[in-house]
């Protein structure tokens, strides 16, 4: 089974479902961090105490995981960031390229060209080997959430698809639920497949469904809309992927700079967006509009980010305004 994937965390994640669960557990490998709201040092009696929780629930994670088996070559990536940016090549190239290095400018120095090829080189490869495995009869099946990236890699893989003419019972899908139950009752909400632990992804299997041609071809033809727009961003809007522009989220970034005194910390702005607001948008995207922000006057630069940090990790004034 090819296994379509839209977000580079989500390769990693199934690469290691595969074999989840075989095998003696190995402690040691689970980080955490506390801190306390007042802005206290925790103790190193509540930082053991946490580790152990923490150890402990992986520890039985792994206990009670079933691998999914599978082989890791059969595992395939396109993490293209197609909800922001130009989306006007039929084939993804040198617009594409530039969209990628925007992004990921925010990051130290010599990252952003470097990387931008890499991903773009891997994912026209992996398209050439998934259309040769799946014309030669090997069956696909697509993990794919309501998250505005992985959406867009799929109406973007469907519109591939309609063109290779592969037969609709050799064609999968796999939907994040919108939300579930843990254990304990609570609901949780993922925001993509990213954000889903490889003990956890054998529960999904389950959910696969056959992806009719009626479904290929209306998303393939949502598609070809989209690329036509060919607006700075695509998000969900009423349960529609649609086309918005760059300033849609500047909102969000607002209410939270507002929250802030004077002079204040932009991770801790960036922070926020993404975990109170769950945007299905990443660090990137709120780093540059922040620095468009700071373009247009709106904030002030008091300090440079450590060369080995995103540009995000420095301290920002509020400018005021006439």
């Amino acid at each position: 089974m090819i296994e379509v994937l839209f977000s580079d965390s989500a390769c990693g994640s199934f690469k290691m479902a595969q074999h989840c669960g075989e095998g003696k557990h190995q402690s040691g490998c689970i980080s955490v961090i506390v801190s306390h709201t007042d802005g206290s040092k925790p103790t190193k009696e509540e930082l053991d105490a946490v580790q152990r929780e923490a150890e402990e629930k992986a520890r039985l994670a792994w206990e009670t995981a079933i691998p999914l088996d599978g082989n890791p070559s059969d595992i395939y990536g396109f993490g293209l960031a197609l909800n922001v940016g130009d989306i006007s090549e039929k084939e993804q190239g040198s617009k594409r390229e530039r969209t990628l290095e925007h992004l990921f400018s925010i990051y130290p120095k010599n990252v952003s060209n470097q990387l931008s090829q890499q991903i773009l080189k891997k994912a026209n490869e992996n398209l050439n080997m998934v259309r040769e495995r799946a014309k030669a009869g090997e069956s696909l099946r697509i993990w794919y959430s309501n998250q505005p990236d992985e959406l867009c890699g799929l109406y973007w893989f469907m519109d591939q698809l309609t063109q290779w003419e592969i037969p609709d019972n050799q064609v999968f899908m796999v939907k994040l639920p919108d939300w579930e139950t843990d254990e304990a009752g609570r609901m949780i909400q993922k925001s993509g497949w990213g954000e889903a632990e490889p003990e956890e992804w054998h529960r999904y299997l389950s959910l696969e469904t056959p992806i009719p041609a009626a479904f290929r071809q209306g998303r393939a033809s949502n598609w070809q809309t989209l690329r036509g727009e060919n607006a700075p961003l695509r998000a969900m809007l009423n349960g529609q992927l649609v086309s918005m522009p760059e300033t849609l989220y500047d909102g969000f970034i607002l209410r939270e700079i507002a929250a802030e005194g004077d002079e204040f910390q932009e991770a801790r702005v960036v922070g926020r967006v993404l975990g109170k607001y769950r945007l299905g948008i990443g660090d990137a995207w709120v780093a540059l509009r922040i620095e468009e922000m700071i373009r247009a006057g709106e904030l002030k630069a008091l300090s440079s980010a450590p060369e080995d940090m995103p540009t995000y990790h420095r301290m920002l004034r509020k400018c005021a305004q006439e």
